[in-house]
C-alpha cells in the first residue's frame, strides 16, 4: 500500500471480493516530505489499514534500494543516459521483495494498484501480461521485466477499471484517500543534486555543438539533459534546436533540427521475455517511453539478450537508456534498454 487512491481501492475491493487482506508498505527512500505527490507514503497507507480494519507492515528497505535502484540511477545519468528507475523498482522491490516476504507468510498472492491486467493459462501453466483498459493510465510498460514465477503470484484488481470508476469505488466506500492527487513520476526529488552527489567534485559539463562541431553554448552538465530535449538549452536560434547525441567521453551534447531526431530504430540489451518468441525475427509493436505510441517494427536477435529494432516508418527519440517495451495488441511480449540509435 502506498498511501494513494489506487492501492487503498485495490485493498477494499479484495475485502470485499472475500479475500483476507494485509497491507503492506516498503520504505524506500527518504522522501523528506512523505504525502500526496510521494510514491510511497507508508503513513498514509497506515491510515488507509486502519480505515479499513486490516493489519499493516512496514518493510523498511532503503539501504537495498540505494545500492539496487537509485546508484544505478545516478551512474546512468552520469553517462549520459536517461534511465528508468521504476522497472527495476517493480521487479526487485514491489514485487520482488514484497513478493517474497508475502510468500514466507504464507500469503497466496500480492495484490497491487498498477492499471494492468493478467491473463492465466492453467494448461500451459504461464501468465499473460496485458494493458490496462484505462489506456490514459495503463502502467504494463513498467512490468515487462517480471518474471512468470512473479505474475502468477500477482492480482492486478484495477486492470479493468477506468481511474474514474476508482475514485468513484473510493466515495462509496468512504476511503480518506478518495480525492487524493495523483504522485509523481519519480520518488527521488531533486535528482539533478542527488546524480551530482554520487560523483563529488566531478564535472559534467561541456561544449553544445551542431553536426558539423560548431560550438554553440555551453551546457551545465550531461545529467541535466536527455536526447529530444528542447527546453532549457539556454540556445537563441532561428529555429528550435532538440538533443540529438550525448557523448559521455567529451561531454559534448549535439543539438540539432526535429527532423535530425528521426532514427530508422534502435538495438535493444538486456531483453527479457514474459512471452518468448519461436523464432530469431519477431514483428510487434515498440514503445519507447511511457507516454509514446506504440510502433510499428521488426526485432531481430543478435544474441547475447540484444536485439535489433527496425521501425517500418522512421521515429523520433530512441534514448539511450530508456526501456523499450514490446507488445502484440494489448500484450506484453517483453522488452530490453535501449543501447544506441539505428540512423540507417
Amino acid at each position: 500500500m502506498s498511501g494513494g487512491v489506487d492501492s487503498s481501492v485495490t485493498a477494499a475491493l479484495l475485502l470485499e471480493q472475500g479475500y483476507e487482506v494485509t497491507g503492506v508498505s516498503l520504505r524506500l527512500w527518504d522522501y523528506g516530505d512523505e504525502g500526496p505527490q510521494s510514491c510511497s507514503d507508508y503513513r498514509g497507507a497506515k491510515g488507509v489499514a486502519e480505515f479499513l480494519g486490516i493489519p499493516h507492515t512496514l518493510l523498511d528497505a532503503r539501504r537495498q534500494f540505494a545500492e539496487a535502484v537509485v546508484r544505478p540511477f545516478a551512474e546512468s545519468y552520469l553517462r549520459g543516459r536517461t534511465p528508468n528507475p521504476c522497472v527495476a523498482c517493480n521487479r526487485d522491490f514491489k514485487l520482488g521483495l514484497l513478493s517474497d516476504w508475502a510468500r514466507e507468510q504464507g500469503a497466496d498472492y500480492v495484490a497491487t494498484g498498477h492499471y494492468a491486467r493478467s491473463v492465466r493459462d492453467p494448461s500451459a501453466g504461464t501468465v499473460s501480461l496485458l494493458r490496462g483498459a484505462d489506456r490514459q493510465k495503463d502502467q504494463s510498460y513498467f512490468l515487462f521485466a517480471l518474471s512468470q514465477g512473479q505474475l502468477s503470484r500477482t492480482l492486478f484488481p484495477l486492470g479493468e477499471l477506468k481511474k474514474h470508476e476508482v475514485r468513484s469505488h473510493a466515495r462509496r466506500l468512504g476511503l480518506p484517500v478518495a480525492d487524493r492527487p495523483e504522485s509523481q513520476d519519480i520518488c527521488f526529488g531533486d535528482y539533478p543534486a542527488l546524480v551530482e552527489s554520487f560523483a563529488p567534485g566531478s564535472d559534467f559539463r561541456g561544449e553544445i555543438v551542431d553536426r558539423c562541431g560548431k560550438v554553440l553554448g555551453r551546457h551545465g552538465g550531461i545529467h541535466r539533459l536527455t536526447v529530444g530535449q528542447r527546453k532549457g538549452l539556454g540556445l537563441s536560434a532561428p529555429h528550435p534546436l532538440y538533443v540529438l547525441e550525448i557523448d559521455e567521453t567529451s561531454k559534448r551534447v549535439v543539438v540539432g533540427s526535429k527532423g535530425e531526431l528521426c532514427a530508422a530504430g534502435f538495438v535493444t540489451a538486456g531483453v527479457s521475455w514474459i512471452d518468448p518468441p519461436k523464432e530469431e525475427e519477431v514483428f510487434a509493436e515498440v514503445q519507447v517511453r511511457y507516454r509514446s505510441p506504440s510502433v510499428p517494427s521488426r526485432l531481430r536477435s543478435q544474441g547475447g539478450g540484444k536485439w535489433e529494432v527496425r521501425f517500418r516508418e522512421s521515429f523520433p527519440a530512441a534514448t539511450p537508456g530508456q526501456a523499450a517495451v514490446f507488445y502484440q495488441g494489448d500484450q506484453v511480449l517483453g522488452g530490453g534498454w535501449i543501447e544506441k540509435e539505428l540512423k540507417g
